[in-house]
């Protein structure tokens, strides 16, 4: 795996004096990275940006709702058993 910043590969030459590692996994390292120009040090990503939350507008065109009202678990389980009931009178 090659070195990402310079400071790596310092960090690894520094590793291999104190005997950490050994010479074999430093040139490796070191062989592929090759002479590659490396950046004294790799920051972190910055995150994106958010993107605003968009406004909702009204349609122009459509009139509004008046007296909807959203409905309850109750009504839609009373439903559901309503109208399999109609379906399987429409069977027979």
């Amino acid at each position: 795996m090659p070195f990402k910043s310079a400071a790596q590969r310092r960090k690894f030459a520094q590793l291999l004096v104190e005997g950490k590692i050994t010479p074999e996994v430093y040139e490796e390292w070191n062989r592929e990275t090759g002479s590659a120009h490396l950046p004294e040090r790799v920051g972190e990503k910055k995150p994106a940006k958010k993107k605003p939350a968009g406004r909702s507008r009204k349609r122009a065109g459509v009139p509004a709702r008046r007296g909807a009202k959203p409905r309850s678990a109750s009504t839609s389980k009373s439903r559901s058993g309503s109208t399999s009931r109609s379906r399987a009178r429409s069977r027979k």
